[in-house]
């Protein structure tokens, strides 16, 4: 059945936010099947997930690059604490610490301020860290009302200066042999947290924002990686000293090696802002002729290379459509004359600044010492007939 002979009563019935998505121009296939086409398998699929419910919900590539946005039902999640379960209606959000008019929002408040949306690439800060986590990535458009005139309207004041942004999660850390009960909480600067593009968000690909991603209410950070969209939110504090909970300096911080004046240093840095990459997503044949796709995001993208079993790189062709500069773009590149055997494809993107994607063995990515802000190139090995 097409879906868009389902009426809007049928829908609702079904509850099926997916089928509703399916005929929108923005869900529609950057680089859609072709009739006939088959998918060559890749070598190295990911191991089997050992985090112990932390990452849930891994898709394999080739099934994230069959559609723009990712369904609901798709999307990869990453949860530290417990997952609370909260009623919507006993919910609230409190604007409070360094502001002048402290506030508490219930959802409908909150749903009656202005909308915005974005399609926003989320990725995990840890994705391509491990040989098992290398699709903690997907696409939505996200849902809500803008975070910046919240903080106007409550008056933030002049010695405020750090943004936290607590969720109802917890757990129990323990610290210098200390065990402390903490709710999840991860902050920016006052000057990052004013950003246009910061949504509280409830809506996920036009379906309200499903448990397991925070609902009823999470930060949308665009920009950034996944951690700094906190989930299950129902605080926002301003301070006037910078916020160092776990997930800001103990978790999710990478350290690199640099050399000063012949000397070697380790450099801590909280995990931020999305970095450019790309990745092979599948490699398909028709009539005897292949071809490879896959997606590049992070930063502006200005082109893809695809360089096969070391060989020169090639530009590949990019989705020309317009879906903000948030989203990931994929691309196709032809495979010609593929010989049978055992190959590897590699892809690399390039930034409308001319930057690159390191190669695994730059110095900013060998020279890591944690698996955070894997963002060198991702070759995959394949066998052809």
């Amino acid at each position: 059945m097409d879906p868009r002979d389902i009426s809007r009563r049928e829908l609702l019935i079904q509850g099926s936010a997916t089928l509703a998505l399916l005929h929108a121009p923005w869900f529609a296939q950057a680089f859609p099947s072709r009739p006939g086409e088959e998918v060559v398998p890749w070598l190295d699929q990911p191991s089997a997930n050992p985090s112990g419910g932390v990452v849930e919900n891994l898709q394999p590539w080739e099934n994230l690059a069959s559609s723009f946005l990712t369904p609901n039902d798709k999307f990869f999640r990453v949860s530290h604490y417990d997952k609370p379960v909260i009623d919507e209606k006993k919910w609230n959000l409190e604007v409070t610490g360094l502001v002048k008019k402290p506030m508490t929002l219930t959802l409908p408040a909150l749903k009656a301020r202005p909308r915005q949306e974005v399609v926003f690439t989320l990725e995990c800060g840890g994705n391509h860290g491990f040989p098992w986590f290398t699709s903690g990535i997907g696409t939505a458009k996200w849902g809500g009302t803008p975070l910046a005139p919240l903080l106007k309207q409550a008056g933030v004041m002049d010695r405020g200066t750090e943004v936290v942004f607590w969720g109802a999660d917890a757990g129990v850390e323990t610290v210098r042999e200390m065990k402390m009960p903490q709710h999840f909480a991860r902050s920016m600067s006052l000057a990052d947290a004013v950003s246009p593009n910061n949504l509280l968000c409830y809506q996920m690909n036009g379906a309200s924002l499903p448990q397991p991603h925070g609902a009823p209410v999470r930060l949308i950070a665009p920009g950034w990686y996944g951690i700094a969209s906190t989930k299950w939110l129902n605080r926002i504090e301003v301070r006037d000293t910078r916020f160092m909970g776990r997930f800001m300096a103990r978790d999710y911080v990478t350290i690199r090696e640099e050399q000063r004046n012949g000397e070697t240093e380790f450099v801590e840095t909280s995990v931020g802002r999305t970095l450019l990459k790309s990745a092979p997503a599948k490699v398909t044949r028709k009539d005897g002729q292949y071809r490879i796709v896959g997606a590049a995001w992070g930063a502006p993208v200005s082109r893809v290379e695809v360089q096969v079993d070391g060989g020169p790189w090639r530009q590949a062709t990019m989705d020309k459509s317009e879906q903000g500069k948030f989203a990931w773009s994929f691309w196709s590149v032809d495979w010609p004359n593929a010989a049978p055997g055992e190959h590897t494809v590699t892809s690399r993107a390039v930034d409308a600044q001319g930057n690159v994607q390191p190669a695994t063995d730059a110095p900013i990515i060998a020279k890591k010492k944690t698996y955070w802000e894997s963002n060198g190139q991702v070759a995959r090995r394949i066998r052809l007939a």
